[in-house]
């Protein structure tokens, strides 16, 4: 047996590499909510981290090792490689099928695990959104995926919207830029794999009745298409206008992209602009370089607006200085206020976007500003005492709630 990895974790080699995946015994396995997969797959935790192990052949397995390592270099949103372990033989000296090894993302879930009951329109289209979003990012990162689909996605709640997770990388490419063909390919099986969940969730009674599978198909290539075009598209400006180039890079920017430079040229009356996108997570690095805080990219919005507020209330003209106390004397208070039997129910940031949004909610009721810390007890008695687990959870129903 062996084992190619940057990192190693030690305990890696006292799991019964000997065995088959499926024949593992549950003392080695931790029950995680799972996608469909064509390949065997366990879960197990070593020193409070969960991995996943794949079974698959051993080309496939270092081919996808190398290239979720490439993603992760360039920070985009997909599950961390850490090994794959090859010349694997039973007790009577067959050969094993190689395992790739990746780190569980934390409070991810599955799509079919967020639909233990009928799958809501509302929810659905959340769930489109977040995917179209990683496609887009994906093509302008210069990656092909050849697979693309819900099954192949992890999704993490995010200021009640859904950021989504490549999590199977197998099909993929990472090229220095797609052509349209390649893009339209993407498309074309992203079209055929969702009709085909959407079918296999109406044929289990989880699809709501007002959801048409063919609208579906449809609906998500039309949000791709338009999040693409707003993120590529060449815009004439008229030359009394220029304020619309910073009005464009603020829908951008809205929109979680970075843009790195705008190409400008002259025409007839005015300008031809074409700003350069270079990333996703505008929002998310803001809120890191200001506070330490690693959030999804709704969630970091959210969170901005709070730190803006209180350093609007507050007459702070320094931005790190109000980041530093908004962050002790906002936040972490919240955080902690959280008691920790309830702490596994969500990671701390949706925690503290879901309150804000809660505090709001009950000001409006009552016609005045409740304050956060009893928005704070509401929310904790009221809603998050209700909520699964969602940092390790299986043997439960996960609601779509």
């Amino acid at each position: 047996m062996r084992i190619t990895s940057a990192l190693v974790d030690p305990a890696l080699l006292d799991l019964p590499w000997s065995v088959p995946l499926e024949e593992w015994p549950a003392s080695h396995l931790v029950a995680l909510p799972q996608g469909i997969s064509r390949h065997i797959v366990r879960f197990v935790k070593l020193n409070e981290t969960v991995y996943a192990l794949k079974e698959t052949r051993e080309r496939i397995a270092e081919r996808e090792y190398d290239l979720l390592r490439a993603l992760e270099r360039i920070d985009f949103p997909a599950v961390e490689a850490i090994a794959v372990v090859t010349d694997r033989v039973d007790d009577a000296g067959e050969p094993l099928e190689t395992v790739l090894i990746t780190r569980h993302l934390q409070f991810s879930l599955p799509y079919r695990a967020l639909f233990s009951h009928t799958l809501r329109p509302e929810t659905m289209n959340r769930l489109l959104d977040a995917l179209a979003a990683l496609i887009v990012r994906m093509h302008l990162t210069g990656f092909s995926w050849g697979d693309c689909s819900l099954s192949n996605t992890l999704f993490r709640r995010d200021a009640g919207a859904f950021a989504a997770y490549l999590v199977d990388a197998e099909t993929g490419n990472l090229h220095p830029r797609l052509s349209e063909g390649q893009r339209s390919e993407d498309i074309e099986i992203l079209r055929l794999n969702i009709f085909g969940e959407c079918l296999d969730l109406e044929a289990a009674g989880l699809l709501h009745e007002a959801i048409d599978p063919e609208a579906v198909v449809d609906d998500i290539v039309a949000r791709y298409e338009r999040l693409w075009h707003e993120v590529t598209y060449e815009q004439e400006i008229a030359r009394d206008a220029r304020h619309d180039i910073e009005g464009r890079i603020r829908r951008l920017n809205d929109l979680g992209f970075d843009v790195a430079e705008v190409a400008m040229s002259t025409v007839d009356g005015g300008y031809r602009v074409r700003p350069k996108v270079v990333d996703a997570g505008y929002h998310t690095r803001r809120l890191l370089r200001l506070t330490g805080l690693d959030a999804e990219e709704n969630q970091a919005r959210q969170l901005l607006n709070d730190l803006d507020t209180y350093r609007a209330e507050s007459d702070l003209t320094d931005e790190q200085q109000a980041a530093h106390r908004w962050l002790t004397e906002v936040f972490e208070p919240v955080v902690r206020a959280v008691p920790t039997h309830l702490r596994r129910k969500l990671e701390p940031q949706e925690i503290f976007s879901q309150i804000i949004q809660h505090k709001w909610l009950l000001s409006e009721q009552s016609g005045r500003d409740v304050g956060m810390a009893p928005a704070v007890q509401s929310y904790l008695t009221d809603v998050l005492a209700h909520k699964p687990d969602e940092q390790a959870v299986l043997g439960l129903e996960v609601s779509a709630l």
